[in-house]
């Protein structure tokens, strides 16, 4: 029989705990909390951006966070909406009206709560916060049909969880295209940094927008296996389009280019975020380099470049100098042309301006020297190196998987993993059927068990994916997207994986929580078995993840555990969308996610 509430902790959650092992008496702290010792205090400065106060760049943020005792509280609401991102207006789904969404900003070793109302009228919705780990939190990671069923109009769920990592990523709803209609927005998480610099500018999201509502562009196309274009290319949620060739009451115009302004001489921070529905960028300022400090949420070791590629789902924070002659300059990202199966009206038009004259209103003359990408790949691996070191050893076992396509009966298009496409239910997700002590899970969860085989703290999982699509098919790379881990990329190759370990990079190789599956290639991954929970692990192209490219791990099953308060709270949304749900306007399309 599994253990899944623990009658301690809901005891001390009453009056002071609001999840797992957080918050408790402060004696208790030092017996279930890895705290660091006290370091001597060193103050995050523009000199000394490696301290945060008695931790720093050094600390195992792995194992050892701050406890602060702050707790940061933040409301947000999904909404309906007409917007104007470009010149072209359409409704939006927001949240509290805005796209890109508010930020949500705390400081490593905060705790964050966040009420999530869903004020839509005929969809349901739930929040995932991208690339955060969920450390004893995992009925918080917000994936429909596998760690929660959706919020139903009119209701609030309130997410709880630990700040234990730093950096900068984004939140976004996980059903189905919600966040391809503008449901999206900042997660930043103050913390040391690799290099120092003198402001930090927040988050620059890198975008693909249609003016045809991504839902009527999968139904009419997307679930066919047939290309949808998207219309637009956008940066922090703006940019401009010629409305003069268009006989479109809705072209409107009034769009404008991103701007920020630059003081010559000072350090910038600029934290990087692809939203895409399906595109790759490559990211350059001209006249400009970059320094690059930080993948995903993991610290590397610095390294200077004219530009940066950034995958869907991926993040890189970049410093940025102000050291060119005091002017007007274009910031780009350019649309990657050699990613297979996708398409971009105006590939040409994503731009924005640095200016070092606020005052100033003329268009760049810059010109850019970068030369455009002929892959679809990552950033070379060998310049992702991570600044604190941990090896791979001790695995527990290797999942392989095979990447193919086939067409249903209907004629729909999906992507199978061992020949079983992702199809979730809302109402009866992977973590109610652990709780409900289900033995076997359906096929089309695509479940894989991992179990640790000993009482080690280190050991680990790895997982090989062969892109084995046939065709025109399987010239598309996938940009793949773990939940509940960071990831150590083994191995990452355009060609066929031999079926042995030997080219396995196990000493201190790259980490994150997204990476490209290289067209007709292989991806090899290892995470370390320490977050016990149900984690899905899905192509990160929106269009894939709704046609079935996706599984799930369902890590050490019988430790999986929650406070009895946030289990009721977790049957509550469930019985609540039951509920709701039967009368359902739109029902369940595609894979759920």
């Amino acid at each position: 029989m599994r253990g899944r509430c623990l009658p301690l902790l809901a005891f001390l959650a009453e009056s002071s705990a609001f999840y797992s092992l957080n918050g408790l008496v402060k004696d208790m702290k030092a017996l279930l909390w890895p705290f660091q010792q006290p370091l001597q205090s060193c103050q995050n400065t523009p000199t000394s951006r490696g301290c945060w106060d008695q931790y720093d760049i050094d600390t195992n943020y792995y194992t050892t966070f701050p406890n602060t005792g702050n707790t940061v509280e933040v409301w947000l609401s999904a909404e309906e909406s007409m917007c104007n991102k470009d010149g072209y207006k359409r409704f939006c789904m927001t949240f509290n009206g805005t796209m890109p969404g508010p930020p949500v900003i705390a400081n490593w070793g905060d705790d964050l709560v966040i009420h999530v109302t869903n004020n839509m009228q005929s969809n349901g919705t739930t929040v995932h916060w991208h690339g955060v780990r969920q450390l004893q939190s995992v009925e918080y990671d917000g994936v429909p049909g596998v760690t929660q069923c959706p919020i139903r109009p009119g209701e609030t769920l309130t997410y709880r969880y630990k700040v234990n990592q730093y950096g900068v990523s984004w939140y976004h709803s996980h059903i189905s295209l919600q966040y391809s209609e503008g449901l999206f927005g900042p997660l930043i998480f103050n913390g040391p940094a690799t290099a120092d610099y003198d402001e930090d500018l927040g988050a620059l999201f890198l975008q693909d927008w249609s003016h045809v509502p991504t839902f009527s562009a999968w139904s009419n196309k997307e679930r066919y296996g047939i290309t949808h274009s998207l219309s637009n290319l956008l940066i922090n949620g703006t940019n401009t389009f010629d409305c003069s060739a268009v006989s479109d009451d809705s072209c409107v115009g009034g769009g404008k280019k991103f701007q920020t302004v630059f003081q010559p001489g000072k350090k910038y921070l600029m934290r990087l975020i692809n939203v895409a529905t399906d595109s790759q960028f490559q990211f350059s300022i001209d006249g400009h380099k970059l320094k690059v400090i930080a993948n995903d949420f993991v610290p590397i070791k610095p390294y200077d470049t004219d530009s940066i590629v950034i995958n869907a789902a991926q993040r890189y924070e970049v410093i940025v100098e102000a050291n060119a002659p005091p002017g007007d300059y274009w910031l780009r990202a350019f649309w990657v042309d050699a990613c297979a199966g996708v398409a971009n009206d105006h590939p040409e038009d994503s731009t924005g301006i640095i200016r070092y004259d606020a005052a100033s209103t003329s268009d760049p003359t810059s010109v850019s020297a970068v030369k455009a990408p002929t892959t679809c790949l990552d950033e070379p691996l060998e310049s992702l190196i991570p600044y604190m070191n941990f090896d791979v050893a001790n695995i527990a076992g290797t999942t392989v998987e095979e990447l193919r396509v086939r067409f249903t009966h209907d004629a729909l298009f999906t992507w199978t993993i061992n020949s079983s496409s992702l199809a979730l239910d809302w109402s009866n997700p992977t973590l109610k059927r652990v709780f409900n002590n289900e033995s076997v899970f359906p096929t089309q969860y695509n479940v894989v068990s991992v179990d640790k085989k000993s009482s080690s703290d280190d050991e680990w999982a790895v997982l090989v994916i062969q892109n084995k699509v046939m065709g025109p098919l399987g010239a598309i790379a996938h940009p793949i997207h773990l939940h509940g881990h960071d990831f150590w990329i083994l191995a990452q190759e355009s060609s066929p994986w031999d079926g042995t370990t030997d080219s396995f990079k196990t000493v201190n190789p790259p980490r994150r929580d997204t990476a490209i599956l290289p067209a007709h290639g292989h991806l090899a991954i290892a995470f370390r078995l320490d977050n016990p929970g149900t984690w899905i692990l899905h192509c990160h192209i929106v269009w894939h993840a709704s046609q079935g490219l996706s599984l799930e791990f369902v890590e050490s099953e019988e430790s999986i555990s929650i406070q009895s308060r946030d289990m009721e709270i977790f049957q509550g949304t469930c019985e609540s969308w039951d509920g709701w749900s039967r009368n359902v306007t739109y029902p369940q399309d595609g894979s759920g996610i």
